[in-house]
């Protein structure tokens, strides 16, 4: 299976669920048939612009029947899909679209005024595709008309093991983002092997996507491998935990794969939003670490089991996760995946031993080919055929992984390793505290101090408060010594806690 690219199994599955339902998004239902159809049309329509394979689409769309169809449709056309975070300004897509040297975009109306502002800036953008009535320019094509034709595509010869089918640049946390080049062999192998750990159900099973299509986690467990296991993909455009619950209740949501700060958010549902979720059989928890305290009170709540899974997205991006229906591990990113292998090194690429801390490093066919255009930034992410993933971890006698933290988060403390992880555990146990993050902030004397940053539930909560909470619970030099009472944690569009920026404010307030 992994030697066929993404629309020979999808052409596989459409045989056997045409007339089953794809996708449900706001009231309407694509069955696989229809999906086929549809993806070719925009595929005909690329072709007729003179997109070839190997060409570079960017993909600016909210979640949605229309973001699937257009990624499939790239695809067919032969061309690589590069997704662009919705957050991004114009500066910074234009970046990435001139450094991808994307050849069209296909955009949702809601960033017609972003095309605009970047669509002059990149010399090698000559496509333009918009989706709904609003349009960038008047002269860009529209999507309902490509759709509502006939046009059918010259199919194209896809080499799965070397051709791209996307390239998904980074947050760009060190520096400009990466593109990470992903072929055709990397995201179905990962579609497998997260099939087959997960025991997901065709014809029965409907995914909830509320987390961006455009992030990996998204692409690969919500999207591609529903398309390519005959499973139902329910969009869901933004999160809110009203429009979530009435979406899962609506569309009959099995499965929702989340990060930890939107189950978080869910706590707050009152009781007949709880009932609304009824139907769903567990959730994926990925993205970030899901604090032990979060996960039992979701559990408790809603009688819905949460398994923490865990990849990068040069790795497609999943490599690990709690098995479904076995044994769970609090704290731990659970077992890796069929065809994937794992390995804990020191800095010099040496496999370490059982319980031992060091960098979680990924082999299989799921990892990358390269950075695209970064030839020395893939070599210092590899050892040997082990990619780096910059994550500090530890495996258990049983083979469980564990992510200890960041290897740039860790805090050095008068040259003793703190793991904000390990902070951020104990603070969550604090009755008054909704969320928070620990930060290393540089000092003169002690070379760093632990700092937390904290989301209260409760206004009368003070920094002398939690130093006691924490006292019983940490070591002296674990115990944060600067606090932050803010109102909202700055996150990114997959709901990830962003460090940098918390450091940033803490570096302007200095200031």
């Amino acid at each position: 299976m992994t030697n066929q690219s993404i629309p020979e199994i999808f052409q596989q599955t459409v045989v056997k669920h045409a007339a089953l339902p794809a996708i449900k998004f706001m009231g309407s239902v694509t069955s696989f048939q229809t999906l086929d159809m549809l993806s070719d049309r925009i595929a005909a329509t690329l072709q007729s612009k003179g997109i070839v394979k190997g060409d570079r689409i960017g993909l600016y769309c909210i979640n949605s029947d229309a973001f699937v169809v257009a990624y499939l449709g790239i695809i067919k056309a032969g061309a690589t899909v590069i997704p662009i975070n919705l957050l991004l300004t114009p500066a910074e897509i234009t970046y990435i679209l001139n450094d991808g040297g994307a050849k069209g975009i296909i955009y949702h109306e809601v960033f017609a005024q972003s095309v605009t502002a970047f669509r002059d800036h990149v010399d090698t953008l000559n496509v333009f595709i918009g989706i709904g009535e609003q349009q960038s320019d008047k002269n860009d094509a529209v999507f309902s008309e490509i759709i509502a034709t006939d046009a059918m595509p010259a199919k194209v010869l896809i080499d799965a093991s070397n051709d791209l089918a996307a390239i998904l640049y980074t947050s760009g946390t060190t520096g400009k983002p990466k593109g990470a080049m992903l072929t055709h062999k990397n995201l179905v192998s990962n579609c497998q092997s997260v099939f087959l750990a997960c025991h997901f159900q065709p014809d029965k099973d409907v995914f909830l996507t509320v987390l961006p299509m455009f992030h990996a986690f998204a692409a690969t467990v919500c999207m591609l491998t529903p398309m390519l296991f005959g499973l139902t993909i329910l969009p869901v455009s933004k999160f809110e935990p009203d429009l979530l619950a009435d979406s899962i209740e609506l569309g009959g949501a099995t499965i929702l794969a989340a990060v930890p700060s939107m189950l978080n958010a869910m706590l707050n549902m009152n009781e007949q939003q709880v009932e609304k979720i009824k139907s769903l059989r567990f959730c994926i928890s990925g993205g970030a670490a899901m604090p032990e305290e979060v996960m039992k009170q979701f559990e408790a709540k809603f009688g819905v089991l949460i398994y923490e899974g865990y990849g990068p997205t040069e790795c497609s991006p999943v490599t690990n996760v709690n098995p479904i229906g076995g044994k769970r591990k609090a704290l731990s990113v659970g077992l890796p995946l069929p065809n994937v292998q794992l390995q804990i090194m020191d800095e010099s690429g040496n496999a370490l031993e059982t319980e031992q801390i060091g960098e979680i490093c990924v082999q299989g066919p799921n990892v990358m080919q390269a950075y695209w255009n970064r030839p020395e930034e893939t070599a210092q992410s590899f050892h040997g055929k082990w990619f780096r993933t910059g994550d500090l971890g530890k495996r258990d006698a049983e083979g469980y992984y564990y992510i200890v933290d960041r290897i740039k988060d860790l805090v050095i403390v008068n040259g003793m390793n703190v793991y904000p992880r390990i902070v951020e555990e104990i603070l969550y146990q604090h009755p008054d505290i909704q969320e928070c993050a620990v930060v290393g902030l540089p000092d003169k004397r002690h070379g760093e101090i632990v700092a937390a940053f904290i989301v209260s539930k409760n206004s009368a909560l003070n920094s002398s408060d939690i130093r006691k909470f924490c006292a019983d619970k940490l070591g002296r030099y674990q115990i944060p010594r600067k606090y932050f009472i803010l109102e909202t944690l700055p996150k990114n569009a997959a709901g990830k806690i962003l460090k940098r920026e918390l450091k940033e404010l803490h570096q302007t307030e200095l200031a």
